[in-house]
C-alpha cells in the first residue's frame, strides 16, 4: 500500500512539472489575462443596486423639422360693395396700408331688394325736419326721396341685396335712436364701389378681414370680373 501510494505521487508530481514545463501553450488560454488589459488598475466589480441608480444614456436631440414654406399670396380679393358716401371712409382706411399699385377701385351697380327708409314726410319741409332729427342722432347717410311718384318725400337710410342685411342695418339704427325707419321691398339699380386688391399675403389678407369687420353689409371675397 505504502509503495502503491508513493508511486501516485510521483506519477502525480511528474504530470505537473511536464504541465508546467514542457507542455505546448494552448492558445485560447491566456495565462497573463491581467498584463493584456488596458489600464487594469481602473477596472472595478459594479454592484447590481448601483447599476439599477445609473440613468440610462440620454437620447440624442431629434433634429427640428424643417419649416413648411409659406402659403402663396392670394391673386385678388375684392372688398364691397360700398356706397358711394361708405366707400370714401373705406378708401381712407386702406391709405395706412400703402396698398399703392396693387390697389384698385371699381364702380358699379347692384339691383337691391330691399331698402331701409322713413316713410314719405307729405313734403318737402317734413321731410327736412325728419333729416335734422337724423344729423341729432348720428346718422349722417340718408337720401330724400324727390321724384315723383308714391315715395316722394321718404328718407332713404340704405339699399340691400338681402333682407339679413337690412335688418341688421335697421337694428343698427334703432340702437341710436332711430324709431320710425322701417324695411320694404324695392327693387332700385343703386351705385356701388368695391375695392380689389392684389398679391394678398396671409398678414394682409388679416388686416383686410378686421377692416371688412368696421363695415357693415361689406365682405371680402375673391375678386369678380365687373363691367
Amino acid at each position: 500500500m505504502r509503495l502503491l501510494f508513493l508511486l501516485l505521487l510521483a506519477a502525480n508530481l511528474a504530470f505537473f512539472a511536464w504541465m508546467r514545463f514542457l507542455a505546448l501553450p494552448d492558445p485560447a488560454v491566456d495565462r497573463q489575462p491581467q498584463s493584456q488589459q488596458l489600464d487594469p488598475g481602473k477596472l472595478r466589480i459594479v454592484p447590481a443596486s448601483e447599476l439599477a441608480r445609473t440613468p440610462p444614456p440620454a437620447a440624442a436631440p431629434a433634429k427640428p423639422k424643417p419649416a413648411p414654406p409659406p402659403p402663396p399670396p392670394i391673386a385678388c380679393l375684392e372688398w364691397g360693395s360700398f356706397s358711394p358716401a361708405d366707400a370714401s371712409r373705406a378708401a381712407q382706411r386702406l391709405e395706412p396700408l400703402s396698398l399703392g399699385a396693387r390697389l384698385a377701385q371699381v364702380r358699379g351697380e347692384e339691383i337691391a331688394g330691399w331698402w331701409v327708409h322713413i316713410p314719405p314726410q307729405g313734403n318737402r319741409a317734413g321731410a327736412l325736419r325728419k333729416a335734422a332729427e337724423l344729423k341729432k342722432l348720428g346718422v349722417p347717410d340718408y337720401f330724400v326721396v324727390q321724384e315723383e311718384g308714391r315715395w316722394r318725400w321718404a328718407l332713404s337710410l340704405g339699399v340691400f341685396r338681402a333682407e339679413d342685411a337690412a335688418k341688421s342695418h335697421l337694428e343698427a339704427l334703432r340702437a341710436k335712436g332711430v324709431r320710425s325707419a322701417v324695411i320694404g321691398q324695392r327693387e332700385t339699380r343703386v351705385p356701388k364701389v368695391w375695392f380689389q386688391v392684389r398679391a394678398v399675403e396671409p398678414a394682409l389678407q388679416q388686416r383686410l378681414q378686421e377692416l371688412a369687420r368696421e363695415f357693415e353689409g361689406a365682405a371680402l371675397q375673391a375678386c369678380v370680373q365687373r363691367g
